[in-house]
């Protein structure tokens, strides 16, 4: 949201089982702190892992000495911040320097953050990693607070100065979409000390995700559970996500059971601490005049509210052809009376398929050749530089993400790589968004590298389709196929169908606090048991979700950062068209994809998109998209034909997509 400090995480996070999100960045006027990161160790993690597999940390700061220099010598010059207040219509040059300065410090502490947050997310169980970490949170939250008068002194200067300022001082040039931007967001931006007392209002405004953060991935009492072939089991996040498709279906009733059972326990909290959050949301839409929290969450990237209705509205006509893979699903299985924990075992459970780490870093290099040499050399080199922090540990940060927020070093990636089709395929995903953020912050000036949410999902999907091409060609067999479109399959419900639900779930909740109704836990379970039942076609008999399960929107990180898991569904669609494209080897296609990626946040995220040729505001993408499910299903469907024939296997090669 416009107003709230510069974004400092630059964060793309994949939750497990791609359930994730992602965390905007950087812009002069704004803060928006990292989210749900719980703590900094000195030491790193625990466990016996080999080096080579963790990510290196000292190409940031060499010593956790000294990043907490460098942290005393930023907050030492805090000061600095309000020199030239009240002066930036008397000169271009002056205009200049308070910029200059202000994104100096911003790059800085974004290194810091991510320093401070990747070392906390390496063990979350140590509580001085916490306390570093909201010390980081304090001097973001004091950088916004001393750069808030920028905005407003700039929005008081007489209309066309700033042009004039531009064509004066090219100086100026990398702030220019920056400025402009900030002229568009003018009746939102509020006088110099409203906008200070929003700015040191950031810590309080990161407390529920905070609050959520803590409980979620460090406090919640986990069980241990034994499966039936007598493995021990402690049930967290991590390990749900593991075993939640195991092929022994009372096994996974039992991992369904215990694991919701444990968030059910914490329903109230967990109500009343989302409750806080959608106020928070509610309160900074009113006191920026904007007539909704959606309204208010979609300027910052000026995003038309069209693109988010029309993928609910999509997405709800779709529901049929998710019902026909949930039958296809149960087809396939077996299962008669498909259940919700039916959702996650491979629709070829009999085929056993592990993909060690250095297989799958293989895998991800060959899928990615087709956008060039240049693009498979960085992949390579921060594959064998130690980008990346591969494997679980206890008390390391459940789920994925990209962390690109180190302009001058480079992205890293975390991982909880379990040696599935799963991880390669969420290896793939984060090295989209890491690149993205490599080339972004190659090309671009530093208040231009950052690119928005909204077109974040774009590259890390983009990747996800050339690695399924390059699966589909290797197959050997129909019963690898199978594997593979069942896993596209699942993408689609997982990427498309789950976010839009997620995105109607939030919509729902915050359009009820809009009118002042209280959302408790048991009426937030209430609202997404419906959204779920109807989804998975609960009422037609297509899937059975028990109570229980209605408890899952306590699962989900990504309601703290609002309004942005509608765009996981929107980017899919979007990099389905180009990476087909690419694919088939239309003129120019690569050298638009990547011309895309290198645009950073120079221009607004729509725009680029529909510059190259989609427009997320109409029915069209998503239309496509499910066309596509259609034709994996088709082909599912023609594989099943020929082996109840005795036909011999069609070759690797499938047909092209639609």
């Amino acid at each position: 949201m416009v107003g709230e400090g510069v974004a400092i995480g630059r964060a793309r996070y994949t939750l497990p089982a791609g359930e994730g999100g992602v965390v905007k960045t950087t812009t002069a006027a704004a803060l928006v702190l990292m989210l749900c990161a719980p703590s900094m160790a000195a030491t790193g993690g625990g466990g016996d892992v080999d080096e080579r597999y963790r990510w290196n940390l000292q190409d940031l700061y060499a010593t956790p000495e000294e990043f907490l220099a460098a942290r005393a010598a930023l907050a030492a010059r805090l000061g600095e911040l309000e020199e030239g207040k009240g002066t930036l219509a008397t000169s271009p040059g002056t205009l200049r320097r308070v910029l200059d300065r202000s994104y100096t410090f911003a790059k800085e502490l974004g290194r810091l953050y991510a320093y401070a947050g990747m070392r906390s997310d390496e063990d979350t169980r140590v509580p001085e990693n916490l306390g570093a970490l909201q010390e980081m949170q304090q001097l973001a939250t004091t950088f916004a607070a001393k750069t808030a008068w920028v905005a407003p002194e700039i929005l008081a200067m007489p209309p066309g100065m700033v042009d004039r300022f531009l064509e004066q001082e090219p100086g100026l040039a990398p702030y220019a979409f920056v400025l402009k931007d900030t002229e568009r967001q003018r009746e939102h931006t509020l006088s110099p000390a409203e906008e200070k007392l929003l700015a040191e209002m950031g810590m309080l405004a990161a407390a529920p995700a905070t609050v959520y953060g803590i409980l979620a991935n460090a406090d919640l009492p986990f069980p241990e559970i034994v499966l039936s072939d007598g493995t021990k089991v402690r049930l967290d996040q991590a390990a749900y996500t593991k075993y939640r498709a195991l092929p022994n279906r009372a096994d996974r009733i039992l991992v369904f059971r215990e694991f919701w059972g444990t968030f059910q326990k914490f329903e109230r909290t967990m109500g009343v601490i989302l409750d806080a959050q959608v106020r928070r949301d509610d309160f900074y839409a009113r006191a920026r005049h904007y007539p909704s929290a959606l309204a208010a969450a979609l300027s910052a990237s000026n995003v038309p509210e069209a693109v988010y209705h029309t993928l609910i509205q999509e997405a709800n006509r779709a529901l049929p052809t998710l019902h026909r893979a949930f039958a296809l699903r149960a087809r396939l299985l077996g299962i008669e009376d498909l259940a919700y924990h039916d959702i996650y075992p491979p629709l070829v459970p009999q085929l056993e398929l592990t993909f060690p780490v250095e297989q799958g870093k293989a895998l991800v290099l060959e899928a990615v050749a087709p956008l060039g040499e240049e693009y498979v050399a960085v992949t390579k080199k921060g594959f064998e530089s130690r980008w990346i922090d591969f494997f679980p540990r206890p008390g390391k940060r459940s789920g994925a993400y990209s962390q690109g927020a180190a302009y001058e070093v480079h992205p890293y990636v975390l991982m909880n790589y379990n040696e599935d089709y799963e991880s390669v395929s969420t290896l793939a995903h984060e090295w989209g968004h890491t690149m993205h953020s490599y080339l972004a912050n190659a090309t671009q000036p530093y208040p231009t590298a950052d690119y928005s949410i909204f077109i974040a999902e774009v590259a890390s999907t983009f990747n996800e389709a050339l690695l399924l091409e390059k699966m589909l060609a290797k197959a050997g067999s129909d019963e690898e196929r199978l594997f593979l479109l069942g896993s596209y399959l699942e993408g689609l419900r997982g990427t498309f169908f789950r976010q839009a639900m997620f995105a109607e779930f939030e919509l729902n909740i915050h359009e009820l606090a809009a009118r002042g109704e209280a959302l408790t836990g048991a009426k937030l379970s209430a609202i997404y048991g419906e959204l779920l039942r109807r989804y998975h076609g609960h009422g037609q008999g297509v899937m059975r979700i028990d109570d229980l399960y209605a408890v899952e929107w306590a699962y989900i990180p990504h309601f703290y950062r609002n309004f942005y898991v509608y765009q996981y569904a929107t980017s899919l669609a979007a990099s389905a068209l180009l990476a087909q494209e690419v694919l088939n080897g239309a003129s120019g296609a690569r050298e638009r994809y990547l011309a895309l990626l290198k645009a950073g946040g120079s221009r607004y995220p729509y725009e680029l998109l529909h510059e190259a040729g989609v427009d997320l505001a109409t029915p069209e993408p998503y239309r496509a998209l499910v066309s596509r499910m259609n034709w994996a299903m088709d082909e599912i469907e023609r594989i099943i034909a020929r082996r109840q024939e005795g036909a011999a296997p069609a070759p690797a090669r499938q047909q092209a997509r639609p």
